[in-house]
């Protein structure tokens, strides 16, 4: 039911939210990490003006709101709302919290997982905190800015500034802590890409399909192609294996058809018969 579903969604925001005050209030603020976003902005107005980081947050939001709204559509900052409130409330709710440690590596690091696994779970709950995000959004509809350029630039330009002010060293420290953010954001989101895609280019592909099924009892799609330099009949077989299957993959393969050609890249997410099921109510 929707219904089920908003107040799913609502508690993810929510706990994100939560999660991602924790590691600003605890870690970034106290240690002056402007690890890009609004949050970064607002670290660095806290610390020059006395600004408190929610405030700026939401007002930084609010502008962006007016901006985009034409451009954007209400539907799209419908999205954004939520998260944005959130976060900019949980902030100042939260700021009573002590700084976790003075080690300015350890703020950078820590700070960013708590701030990515936080990040991670309000996108996962079809979230957004608004932020670069948004800006990059916007400099997309206007100028043609790639999403991610105007992503990466935006949240370099606040780390930019975080170096001109702090010194160079806290600046360094919050790219740092910026990198980090990011990469659990894609985890959460993605997985740790456990399992592992193989295309296999050969001309024994139903010998070889059912010997895969046999042995590792995983599901092969069978393809039919012809070489472009030969223009000889070839067989092209996909299937997903654990990442523990890979090596037992290649030597049956090979077992098969010494001449084969493989090719294996991580998936980062799998849904189906074998690996994680779909949900129904996230469609």
């Amino acid at each position: 039911m929707h219904w089920k579903r908003f107040v799913r969604e609502f508690l993810g925001i929510f706990l994100g939210s939560t999660i991602s005050a924790i590691g600003l209030n605890m870690f970034l603020v106290p240690n002056k990490l402007a690890a890009g976003g609004a949050s970064g902005l607002g670290i660095i107005l806290f610390h020059t003006f006395g600004i408190p980081v929610g405030l700026t947050i939401i007002a930084f939001n609010v502008l962006l709101f007016l901006f985009t709204f034409k451009y954007l559509g209400v539907r799209f900052l419908a999205h954004t709302v939520s998260g944005t409130v959130l976060m900019s409330l949980m902030v100042e709710v939260l700021s009573f919290l002590p700084a976790a440690t003075n080690d300015i590596l350890l703020a950078a690091v820590y700070g960013g997982l708590v701030l990515g696994v936080g990040m991670g779970i309000v996108f996962r709950a079809n979230g957004s905190t608004g932020g670069t995000a948004l800006a990059a959004q916007l400099l997309h509809r206007l100028f043609g800015v790639s999403s991610g350029q105007g992503l990466i630039g935006s949240d370099i330009l606040i780390v930019g500034a975080a170096g001109i002010i702090f010194g160079a060293e806290i600046g360094l420290y919050a790219a740092l802590s910026l990198f980090v953010s990011s990469w659990l954001v894609d985890v959460i989101q993605e997985g740790f890409s456990l399992a592992k895609a193989a295309l296999i280019i050969t001309s024994k592909d139903e010998e070889l399909a059912k010997k895969l099924m046999q042995h590792l009892d995983r599901g092969v799609t069978r393809m039919e192609a012809w070489g472009g330099y030969t223009d000889e009949r070839r067989g092209i077989l996909l299937s997903v294996v654990s990442r523990n299957q890979t090596t037992q993959l290649k030597a049956l393969v090979y077992e098969v058809d010494p001449h084969a050609f493989i090719i294996v890249g991580n998936a980062s997410e799998v849904l189906g018969e074998g690996f994680r099921q779909v949900d129904e109510h996230s469609r």
